[in-house]
């Protein structure tokens, strides 16, 4: 005879439909109550008792004068049964809470420019719908972000690019959520604060301040005053936006930067648009292409797209 323990640890595979079938009849105590409650006929479920002892070995169950008893192996059998149904409808509720967005989390990364504008916005938004949803944000530099996202340590992350700093198209599927202009910074007291547009090639004798470490602003402030004809003169290496703002309202410079860099504006400062067409910025969301998507993500995405329209409309034009 075959040893119950063996068969369960995986020797024999058993259909789980007959470990139901098991069930019903030892607690109900006849194959018709069985064949009642799961909605078999009475042949039907003795069928498939019949092949679930050829599988095991030995015989679950006998008759008796007050119906349907189980064996000794059948009461070991029936006994991991009610176990297995138990955990597989445990299963099955968390996946339709999952489903329904009622338990889960979600990782996500996130730049300081967009983690301190758009995203609150979204994750407000996100937790009133879905607050039993636990979110991790992280907000790192884009080598970083491209590294966790990689790894699996975030789900999706928001990004940056520009025309000559394209992300990983083969890795990634990304989804552009909105495109940014590149404006001026000037003090309020600065001669051009009156203006609204200004050319970047009067821009020549200016003192700049700009992102230290290498920032992405860095390249472009080169890129754009080059493209102008003139290299910058630097006067200050800022640590962040809110210091760049900070030393430009002083008159120490001036300063270029993403819109979105703007939203949360120094009281000291102007913001100009330019004449020339400077790069633009897309910010974007990126996923990795090989794994399947949590509902949680699907409903993440679907509200940034939703909510990047109209930000757009209202927050990035700045009033310039």
């Amino acid at each position: 005879m075959k040893d119950i323990e063996a068969i369960l640890q995986g020797e024999n595979v058993l259909d789980i439909k007959r470990l139901q079938i098991l069930l019903a009849v030892v607690e109900g105590g006849s194959v018709t109550a069985a064949a009642d409650e799961l909605f078999y006929t009475p042949s039907g479920v003795s069928q498939q008792l019949r092949k679930l002892e050829e599988e095991v070995g030995q015989p679950l169950l006998q008759r008796h004068a007050r119906g349907m008893v189980p064996t000794d192996a059948g009461h070991v059998l029936a006994g991991h049964a009610r176990a297995i149904l138990h955990q597989m409808d445990a299963a099955i509720s968390d996946l339709d809470q999952l489903a329904g967005l009622k338990s889960g989390s979600l990782s996500l990364g996130t730049f300081p420019t967009v983690g301190s504008s758009f995203l609150p916005l979204v994750i407000s938004r996100f937790r009133k719908l879905y607050p039993s949803i636990r979110l991790d944000v992280r907000s790192k530099r884009l080598p970083e972000l491209t590294a966790l996202l990689t790894r699996g340590e975030v789900s999706m992350s928001l990004m940056w690019e520009y025309d000559w700093h394209r992300l990983d198209r083969n890795d990634f599927e990304l989804t552009t959520l909105f495109k940014e202009s590149t404006v001026l910074v000037v003090g309020s007291e600065h001669p051009l604060a009156g203006r609204k547009v200004v050319a970047l090639e009067d821009m020549a004798q200016q003192q700049w301040i700009v992102r230290a470490d290498e920032h992405p602003v860095a390249e472009l402030l080169e890129r754009t005053c080059r493209a102008a004809g003139f290299e910058p003169m630097i006067s200050f290496h800022a640590n962040d936006y809110q210091e760049a703002q900070a030393m430009a309202s002083v008159g120490l410079g001036i300063a270029l930067a993403p819109q979105s860099a703007l939203v949360n504006r120094h009281p000291g400062v102007k913001v100009l648009a330019l004449e020339a067409d400077v790069a633009t910025r897309s910010v974007v969301l990126a996923q990795r292409r090989d794994r399947v998507r949590a509902p949680a993500e699907n409903a993440f995405q679907s509200l940034l797209v939703e909510m990047s329209k109209n930000w757009v409309d209202t927050e990035l034009g700045l009033g310039i």
